[in-house]
């Protein structure tokens, strides 16, 4: 992402052969700036070829009628299914969508047809270095409204996994914001049955469905999904006192508020692949494909297929460090190491992540920690909505044992080892393991972190 090393790497893109300006650019191009709900700005720009972020995201203020603020909130990013880069202001958009079957080749494992059709959008969305607590500070509705909307997408996408419960909570405040105070007259299961999709998520109304929800639902009738969500909206009271104006940027606020309570909200996406646990003699292990959100507060590992948490830490629990492969055909390995237990017992666990992209994602790491070590307010307060644990404190059980966002371990393949003395007691798998240099830098951590050699073995 928006580290030292990325930024390297997308200005020699820029400066390469393939990127050079073509003489056939016409003076007055034709421009689209995607937005997160899939709208569309259509821009004539002159000199494109040599036209930066920072210029045309003013170009685009304008257009959106958007205060000077956001040109902190949002970036411009070029995204594709395969990759997602956030763009500083002084990167030309142009000369990096040149290069990007580069990009792929380098940081994902696409198959040489996709990389030559692949074509990136450029996006104007969330900063992932826009802290949450200055969310709740922003008065424009314009922002506020883009920052919901944004928020929306990623929760109904799966992007953010999100408890039933919760998304109820939140499709709620989007029907409100969307359809205007609730009207008994109007507002009837009937009427949501063809826009369930545009407030609440598709794939947890299909997990929550089908043949199981079929028995529980004898003796009893189960509540259809749009009359709970109905009855969550039925419930908002909004203030008399307030006009309508000022009841919008108040609900987009406590949609924000409700998705700050997420560690990967505003994160950057990466993709990868972790070693599945040991089932049986017989049955192979294989890996598993997860996304790897990281934001300014922590890392969190999400299982790609069945939209849930896998792992999930703040900064102050984890040390982390990254390998490269020497093969071009194998991928490098991030690695994540934090406190956990095994038969009982308080062990290291080491997490194994296989990506082309864990150089960028550890060059992340890095730079997330460095900017909330020179930021005014300390990361464990600058997120006051999600109010993450006190780094002395031990986290309680979750009431929801079944979560979505609850932690996973059972489902991760790590290496455990505890400290004896000053060696490693190998715990399980038997494979020796070191403890990484990379941590929290400065402020109290929670994670304790095991002092022995240097090096790592891949077993």
């Amino acid at each position: 992402m928006d580290s030292s090393e990325v930024t390297n790497t997308l200005e020699q893109a820029g400066h390469s052969h393939r990127g050079s300006v073509s003489s056939s650019v016409a003076r007055h191009s034709e421009v689209l700036i995607y937005l997160v709900n899939n709208s569309i700005i259509q821009l004539s720009v002159e000199g494109l070829s040599s036209l930066t972020a920072g210029e045309l995201a003013r170009t685009v203020r304008e257009v959106l009628r958007l205060p000077d603020q956001a040109y902190e909130v949002f970036s411009f990013w070029l995204t594709s299914p395969f990759l997602e880069l956030q763009l500083k202001p002084k990167h030309c958009p142009y000369k990096l969508s040149r290069q990007w079957q580069d990009l792929l080749y380098r940081f994902t494992k696409c198959s040489a047809h996709d990389i030559v059709h692949d074509e990136p959008i450029l996006q104007y969305r969330k900063n992932v270095f826009f802290p949450k607590s200055k969310e709740m500070q922003i008065k424009d509705k314009g922002i506020l409204r883009l920052l919901y909307e944004e928020a929306k997408c990623n929760i109904l996408e799966g992007r953010y996994p999100y408890d039933l419960e919760d998304c109820i909570q939140v499709g709620a405040l989007a029907c409100r914001i969307e359809l205007g105070p609730f009207d008994q007259e109007q507002h009837n299961p009937a009427f949501l049955r063809g826009k369930i999709d545009l407030f609440l998520p598709t794939h947890l109304c299909k997990k929550h469905g089908g043949l199981l929800s079929a028995f529980r639902s004898r003796g009893a009738r189960q509540q259809s999904y749009e009359e709970m969500l109905l009855e969550s909206f039925r419930q908002l009271v909004d203030d008399a006192a307030c006009e309508e104006t000022e009841a919008l940027k108040l609900l987009c606020h406590r949609y924000l508020q409700k998705c700050h309570l997420l560690l990967y909200y505003g994160s950057a996406m990466f993709t990868g692949q972790i070693d599945r646990p040991a089932q049986s003699f017989l049955q192979r292990n294989g890996r598993k494909s997860v996304t790897i959100a990281i934001s300014l507060d922590g890392v969190s590992v999400m299982d790609s297929k069945e939209k849930c948490v896998l792992l999930a830490l703040y900064f102050h629990e984890l040390s982390w460090d990254y390998t490269s492969s020497e093969d071009e055909d194998s991928d490098d390995i991030l690695w994540l190491e934090f406190d956990g237990e095994e038969g009982g017992a308080v062990v290291n666990k080491l997490l194994k992540i296989y990506s082309k992209q864990a150089e960028l994602m550890s060059g992340m790491i890095e730079y997330c920690i460095d900017f909330n070590n020179a930021s005014e307010t300390p990361p464990a307060q600058d997120a006051v909505a999600a109010k993450p644990p006190k780094p002395a404190e031990k986290r309680g059980k979750l009431r929801r044992q079944s979560s979505v966002v609850c932690n996973r371990i059972q489902q991760l393949s790590t290496i455990d080892y505890v400290e004896e003395g000053k060696e490693i007691k190998r715990v399980k798998p038997k494979r020796a393991a070191s403890f990484f240099t990379r941590q929290l830098s400065q402020g109290p951590a929670a994670y304790s972190a095991v002092e022995v050699a240097e090096t790592l073995e891949q077993g």
